[in-house]
């Protein structure tokens, strides 16, 4: 049951503090603004023939602390280009009107993976993303498990909060492997880092020893190749860790692996389920138990009934309403990566 005074905090922060969530994301924002025990702001969206659009808030925001959550994946609610703009156009919207300040809460931050020349010539688009960000007025981005941490870090001029999902795949790494041995795998090498950081924190969570394995992959022209695995699947539970999936045949070709080597269960865990076109297969495919995602693209674009047999959804709503919480009064956000010590 909620106290008087807990009433009486959830008003101040609706009065201080508004929270829209732009269509496509309606479903997250609403998850984060039931756990926060406020409103949904109002706001419009109209779409005109061409391709134009307008948004504008429905409330005053002069004066006040605005978050915007909008997830950049494509759907069928629109492109990651289209969202993109839509959310730089609100927020600057939301500035022009008076805005305290603008905090952009953005659970799938598009072109991320692109973020450094690995051709001639070739872009730098988190970069530029970054810069666009800025000259909307915002102040503040928050996401969840970026492709590379450091890379997003140095694109921002403006304050970043980064999630990750450590203490929400910590917790169902424990159940599922219980006293069994435990092996996390990272498909290639740039998601070493995230593997380790999550066994540390398996580890501290359980009590359980896990240990830590990588595959190697290079990828040419959309194929990937590399056959070095480093590590021991033999009759291991095994969970594979990595910030996306798409068609999810990095994560099939690491699981085929494991089970060649004698791995005793293999689980697929991704941050975003970006869901591609040819999925289905992979999610449904034999040497692959379980696939774990949060909802931070949905709703998915795949048939119900293999997100129902093939897929477990966690929700990371807790993530974004905590780190809200914290901004908005000024609390740290220090022990939000996960770094409880």
């Amino acid at each position: 049951m909620t106290t008087i005074n807990e009433r009486q905090e959830c008003m101040y922060h609706a009065a201080l503090m508004k929270i829209f969530a732009l269509n496509g994301t309606m479903a997250l924002g609403r998850a984060i603004t039931d756990d926060l025990r406020i409103a949904l702001a109002d706001h419009e969206e109209r779409d005109f023939e061409g391709g134009e659009h307008k948004l504008r808030p429905l409330v005053s925001v002069r004066g006040k602390d605005v978050f915007i959550v909008h997830s950049l994946n494509g759907s069928p609610e629109g492109s990651a280009n289209d969202k993109l703009c839509k959310l730089l156009f609100f927020a600057a919207t939301c500035r022009e009107h008076g805005a305290s300040r603008v905090t952009a809460v953005v659970p799938y931050l598009a072109y991320s993976r692109k973020d450094r020349q690995t051709k001639t010539r070739d872009p730098v688009t988190t970069r530029y993303v970054a810069q666009l960000f800025e000259a909307a007025g915002i102040d503040v981005v928050v996401t969840l498990d970026v492709h590379n941490l450091a890379a997003f870090q140095n694109a921002f001029r403006c304050a970043t909060v980064h999630l990750d999902t450590r203490k929400l795949y910590s917790g169902i790494i424990a159940n599922l492997a219980g006293a069994e041995r435990t092996l996390i795998l990272a498909p290639d090498a740039g998601g070493i880092k995230r593997a380790q950081l999550l066994r540390e924190y398996y580890e501290r969570l359980s009590g359980n020893e896990a240990q830590l394995a990588f595959m190697e992959k290079r990828r040419s022209g959309g194929v990937a190749s590399g056959h070095l695995f480093a590590g021991d699947a033999e009759g291991a539970n095994v969970f594979i860790i990595d910030d996306l999936i798409g068609t999810g045949r990095t994560m099939l070709r690491a699981a085929e692996a494991c089970r060649q080597r004698g791995a005793n269960a293999v689980y697929a865990l991704a941050t975003h389920a970006l869901f591609d076109r040819g999925c289905e297969a992979v999610l449904a495919h034999p040497a692959i138990d379980r696939t774990i995602v949060t909802d931070s693209a949905s709703p998915f674009n795949i048939p119900e009934d293999v997100l129902r047999n093939c897929v477990e959804v966690v929700g990371s709503a807790p993530l974004f309403s905590e780190a809200i919480r914290r901004l908005h009064s000024g609390a740290s956000l220090a022990t939000l990566s996960g770094d409880d010590q």
